[in-house]
C-alpha cells in the first residue's frame, strides 16, 4: 500500500533532513524551495551525539566522514587573560559515553550531503523557485499555494504538510493561527563569523580542539572544519540593535574595537581572519508544532540561540521523531487514513499530534538552557568569578554529565 504523500516547505537542513527521513520511511515527498539555487554560505555546525547518531542511521556515515572533524576536547578559557578554566573531552570520550560521535562540520557541507542524499531518492521531487504563500488544511490533507517570481501560481496537494521554512516561517500560521504571525524576537546578540586556513591560525589554537573564550558581554568559539583544512570562528557580541540579513559584511577593526584587551593568542587568531559576516540572533519559544495534517520542524517551530550549539541538532531530531511517529500510524494509505480515531483525529493527524507532544517540551528545555548559557558566558564581575569557580570544580567528567540529558537523547528512549 502506498504511504501518505508529504509536501515539505523549505530545503534547509531541517527540510532536507525531514525529506530524507520520510522518504526512507516509504513516503513520496515533494520538497519545495523558494530559492532557485543553493549557496555556499553559513558558519560551522556542531553535531553532538544526539544528532550524529540520527545522521548515521540515515545512511550518511561515509559522506560525513569525508567532511567532518572530530575535536578531541573543548577548552574553555578566559578571553582577557587566556587562562584555561575547564576542559571537556569530546572524541573518543563522547562516543564511548553516548554511543555516537561529536563532530563539527561546515553548514554548506552538511547541506550538500543531505541534498545529495535527497536527490538520490527516486521518491523525492525537488521543486525550486516557488514560494509558499498560503497553506489550506483539509481533513484529508493539505493544499499549498505556490508562487513563482514571474507571478505564475500553482497548487500542490499532499496528504501531509511540513513547514521547514526557517525562523521567518510563512507556514507557521497554519499551525498557530494568528499567533504564528508574531515574529522571532531579537535577543541582543550579533554573531560575527569567518573562516581561515588552519595553517594561518596561531599554533596554540590550530589543534583538534574546540575553543570557547568567555568575556564580559562577548564570547568566541572556534574549531576546525572542512575535514580540518579550515578554522571556523564565531564571535558573539552584545549589541542593542540588530543587523540586516544573514550575511552582512563587517569590518575587522569594528569587531576588535568591541573586544578590547584580548589574550594574545585569541587576538592573533582574529587578526588572521578576514571576510567577516554578521547576523543577528533571534529566538521564539516553541509553541504548537502540529495542527491536523500539518507540522513544523526546525527553526520554523523553535529558533534557538546558539549557546548550546543545538540549532541543527534539534532540526535533525525533529526529522527523526516525525518519521517515527508517522510510522507508528499503522494504516498510512489514503483510504485508511480517513478512518477517525476514538479521539476524532485520523491516524495521520494523531501521529502528528504525538510528534508535537514529544518535541515541544524538548525544544523548550533546550531554548531555556541556551538563553541561560548566554547570560553565563557574558557575565562580568562577581558573577563571572562564580562561574569560573564552578567550571573549575566540575572537572571534565562533570561537564559532560551536566549535558547528558542533551547529548544522550534518543527517540527510542
Amino acid at each position: 500500500m502506498t504511504k501518505a504523500s508529504v509536501a515539505v516547505v523549505g530545503a534547509g537542513i531541517a527540510g532536507l533532513a525531514a525529506a530524507l527521513a520520510l522518504s526512507r520511511a516509504g513516503h513520496p515527498v515533494t520538497l519545495v524551495e523558494r530559492r532557485t539555487g543553493f549557496s555556499e554560505v553559513g558558519a560551522g555546525l556542531q553535531l553532538s551525539p544526539n544528532a550524529s547518531r540520527i545522521l548515521l542511521d540515515l545512511g550518511l556515515g561515509a559522506a560525513l566522514a569525508r567532511r567532518v572533524t572530530a575535536p578531541e576536547r573543548v577548552v574553555i578559557r578566559d578571553m582577557a587573560r587566556g587562562r584555561t578554566l575547564a576542559e571537556m573531552p569530546l572524541a573518543p570520550a563522547m562516543e564511548k559515553r553516548f554511543g555516537a560521535p561529536y563532530w563539527v562540520i561546515h553548514r554548506a557541507d552538511l547541506q550538500t550531503i543531505l541534498l545529495d542524499a535527497v536527490r538520490a531518492r527516486p521518491d523525492v521531487r525537488l521543486v525550486m523557485g516557488r514560494a509558499v504563500d498560503e497553506v489550506a488544511l483539509a481533513q484529508d490533507g493539505v493544499r499549498l499555494s505556490l508562487a513563482r517570481e514571474n507571478g505564475a501560481r500553482e497548487t500542490l496537494a499532499a496528504d501531509i504538510g511540513i513547514g521547514a521554512d526557517g525562523v521567518w516561517s510563512k507556514t507557521r500560521r497554519a499551525v498557530e493561527g494568528r499567533s504564528g504571525d508574531v515574529p522571532a524576537r531579537y535577543q541582543g546578540y550579533v554573531a560575527w563569523r569567518a573562516t581561515l586556513p588552519r595553517t594561518r591560525a596561531p599554533a596554540p589554537l590550530a589543534g583538534d580542539e574546540t575553543g570557547l573564550w568567555l568575556g564580559r558581554r562577548a564570547h568566541v568559539v572556534h574549531y576546525p572544519i572542512a575535514g580540518g583544512a579550515l578554522v571556523n570562528i564565531v564571535c558573539i557580541v552584545q549589541r542593542p540593535e540588530p543587523v540586516d540579513g544573514w550575511a552582512t559584511p563587517g569590518e575587522a577593526r569594528a569587531l576588535l574595537a568591541a573586544l578590547p584587551g584580548l589574550a594574545p593568542d585569541l587576538r592573533a587568531l582574529l587578526d588572521a581572519a578576514g571576510g567577516w559576516l554578521l547576523w543577528s540572533l533571534h529566538d521564539r519559544s516553541a509553541a504548537r508544532m502540529a495542527r491536523g495534517r500539518f507540522a513544523l520542524v526546525g527553526d520554523a517551530a523553535h529558533p534557538v540561540l546558539p549557546f548550546l550549539a543545538q540549532g541543527a541538532a534539534l532540526a535533525v531530531e525533529d526529522a527523526a521523531c516525525l518519521a517515527r511517529r508517522l510510522a507508528s500510524a499503522q494504516e498510512m494509505g489514503p483510504q485508511a487514513a480517513r478512518s477517525a480515531s476514538p479521539g476524532g483525529e485520523d491516524a495521520i493527524a494523531s501521529a502528528l499530534t504525538a510528534y508535537a507532544a514529544a518535541r515541544v517540551p524538548r525544544a523548550l528545555r533546550v531554548q531555556k538552557a541556551a538563553r541561560s548559557n548566554g547570560r553565563v558566558y557574558h557575565a562580568g564581575g562577581p558573577m563571572a568569578l562564580g562561574r569560573d569557580l564552578v567550571l573549575r570544580s566540575m572537572g571534565a567528567g562533570g561537564m559532560a554529565e551536566r549535558y547528558a540529558w542533551l547529548y544522550g537523547w534518543s527517540d527510542e528512549a
